[in-house]
């Protein structure tokens, strides 16, 4: 579990460094929005990392200290070597910055790979519950360390020490690849080569990614345009910052522990109904809050506080079922098709959010977005039946 809570803030660090201090720092030394904007991009590795899943699983740079660990070490020293990288550059200086991250999140995105590979091996139906609260967990860290204490950093010292100083604490993790555990290489290379298709010609691999795309199928359009909405209900952007980093300290130290306990006790399926359905309730309220049924910015803040716990537990669940229903033989691809296809559909509902609330009102968004959670919801409830008769079958 510590080697796993390691891997996994390894890549935290970096990606909220890029996706929550930078933009924020960028603006703040003179650069526009619409250049500011383009740095959505940045997630473009993050969903077309599949393409690269296979070669990961068949290949490894560095074989002599293992398959995968030979990607993690050398992808993790690039990519605290990019960060340190900025340090020459100024926060205004757009292009050159965006090319460096771009780097930074193609190479995070292969260890990402080869570290979600590691995880599927070596957890088993007993600790693959803790295993994903603690993958939860490490991911907020990284959220806290990456995002919101880069920004403390940066106000009180500096754009070049906080970046050197994240660098610094972006190589401490791999610490844990010391004490990764070897994969024995004879048995990788008896198996069939990795590949996507390889995915798809596995049993009830549709049933599988059906559930990937539409249990969280709502979560793009509230999360769009959530922190937007509290700034329009004149919510102070001080509160919204303590709010993000309080609400994933509290998801990770507690929520994820929460969400493992449930999985073991009440089951997989039972915990990703009462999940959603707590999500859906979450953005009920959003839409009678925008709807003056139940005015107030503090019934916004609780929703919102509220949703951030959920979400953490939800990602606990859902890599659980992921991790459960990925091969041996191809780990890392499997995984990663799957947390792909669910991001791809997150993109998709952030990137309409907007156009939605502003043709329709904000109302008509949330109360789009609570449908759509009941809808995906009940299609996952009828996908994990589906599953669960063919396997018994």
């Amino acid at each position: 579990m510590g080697v796993l809570g390691g891997l996994y803030l390894a890549q935290g660090i970096p990606t909220y460094l890029l996706l929550v201090a930078l933009p924020p720092i960028m603006r703040e030394s003179g650069a526009s929005r619409t250049a500011i904007g383009l740095f959505s991009l940045l997630m473009l590795p993050l969903i077309l990392k599949f393409l690269v899943a296979p070669l990961v699983d068949r290949w490894s740079p560095w074989p002599k200290i293992g398959h995968r660990r030979g990607w993690v070490v050398p992808t993790q020293l690039l990519v605290s070597a990019g960060i340190a990288s900025m340090a020459l550059v100024d926060p205004s200086n757009v292009s050159v910055l965006f090319a460096i991250c771009i780097c930074i999140t193609v190479i995070s995105s292969i260890q990402d790979i080869a570290t979600d590979g590691y995880a599927v091996r070596q957890l088993t139906d007993r600790t693959r519950s803790m295993g994903n609260a603690v993958q939860a967990g490490a991911v907020a860290l990284g959220v806290i360390i990456g995002g919101t204490a880069a920004l403390v950093v940066f106000h009180l010292a500096g754009w070049q020490t906080m970046i050197l100083l994240v660098a610094a604490l972006s190589l401490l993790p791999l610490a844990a690849a010391v004490a990764m555990q070897p994969e024995a290489q004879t048995a990788e290379k008896s198996q069939k080569p990795a590949s996507l298709l390889g995915f798809f010609r596995r049993p009830n691999a549709w049933l599988i990614l059906g559930f990937a795309l539409t249990y969280r199928a709502s979560e793009g359009l509230v999360r769009g345009m959530e922190g937007t909405y509290l700034v329009d209900i004149k919510v102070p952007t001080d509160w919204i910052g303590y709010l993000s980093g309080g609400a994933a300290a509290t998801a990770g130290l507690i929520g994820v522990a929460i969400a493992a306990f449930l999985i073991r006790k009440a089951g997989l399926t039972a915990t990703l109904i009462l999940l959603g359905g707590l999500r859906s309730i979450c953005f009920l309220a959003f839409t009678l809050n925008a709807a003056g049924v139940l005015p107030g910015i503090w019934v916004a803040l609780s929703a919102s506080a509220f949703q951030t716990l959920i979400r953490y537990m939800e990602l606990v669940a859902i890599y659980s079922f992921f991790m459960k229903s990925s091969s041996h033989d191809q780990p890392g691809t499997d995984f990663t098709i799957l947390t792909c296809a669910e991001l791809i559909i997150y993109m998709a509902g952030a990137s309409v959010a907007g156009i939605v609330a502003d043709k329709l009102g904000y109302p008509a968004l949330f109360s789009t977005a609570t449908i759509i959670s009941l809808a995906g919801m009940a299609l996952s409830v009828w996908f994990l039946r589906r599953l669960g008769r063919a396997r018994v079958a």
